[in-house]
């Protein structure tokens, strides 16, 4: 992503920080809007964010920036990013870069740390792999129904992690589930998914995950993010793209 200014705004400080540090710098340090990221649908801001001596570059969508949906509620984006992180920090996979909800320059929104990605990357190749980090965004995907996992979505870095970000289009109720990441369907989940799966399916019954999903969701969302994680588990399989729905969205990257 490119920003509207030339902000002398240094990344590296938040590289480093662990995901309680960086949450914890998110929510309770100073934002200072630096520029804004020309590409992005909805108002999407590259800020600094700083609490003492801890600095790092982050994203700020206000939701008063949010382009409404015919499918989506009206202002309801930046809770439904921070609800994707929640599920992704529960699977232990770090799919998604710290992210909260909170007050600042226009207003409430979503907050998420910045992460400077491989310049060497070549995204077409990328989508087109099979790498374990890609297969384990293949589920998280299919777990939270995402709407718009575009390859540019995708924030691959030098060590061969990937964060996926983005995720204001998901938990939908409808099976709504567009990606570039169909290498594996109907191919049989890998042990650690299954795992992983049967660990979600506990912590949004009855876990901590449940109590703050009902937070950022409806109970109808919730519930069928439950089932979704369920019909996995039962099926064994990565799903299959829907007949009533598009496959990848556009434009893929």
């Amino acid at each position: 992503m490119t920003a509207e200014s030339d902000p002398a705004v240094s990344t590296q400080e938040g590289a480093g920080l662990d995901d309680a540090t960086a949450l914890r710098l998110l929510r309770d340090g100073a934002l200072e809007v630096a520029g804004r990221l020309v590409e992005a649908t909805n108002m999407t801001l590259y800020c600094s964010v700083r609490l003492g001596e801890l600095v790092a570059a982050c994203v700020y969508k206000p939701v008063r920036g949010e382009r409404p949906l015919w499918d989506f509620p009206d202002g309801t984006l930046a809770a439904r990013e921070v609800a994707a992180y929640e599920v992704a920090a529960a699977t232990g996979w770090r799919i998604v870069p710290p992210t909260v909800y909170r007050d600042g320059p226009f207003g409430p929104g979503m907050v998420q740390l910045w992460i400077d990605t491989d310049p060497e990357a070549d995204l077409i190749s990328l989508v087109r792999g099979r790498t374990p980090a890609l297969r384990r965004m293949a589920v998280f995907d299919a777990v939270v129904n995402n709407a718009d996992r575009k390859g540019g979505h995708l924030l691959p870095l030098p060590d061969g992690h990937i964060y996926g970000v983005d995720h204001g289009v998901c938990f939908s109720v409808e099976d709504k589930l567009r990606t570039v990441l169909w290498q594996w369907r109907g191919k049989p989940l890998s042990r650690e998914a299954v795992s992983v799966l049967v660990h979600l399916e506990g912590e949004i019954d009855r876990g901590r995950l449940g109590r703050r999903l009902r937070e950022l969701l409806t109970q109808s969302e919730v519930e069928a993010t439950w089932e979704r994680v369920r019909r996995l588990i039962d099926a064994g399989t990565h799903p299959y793209p829907s007949e009533d729905w598009p496959a990848v969205p556009w434009p893929p990257i």
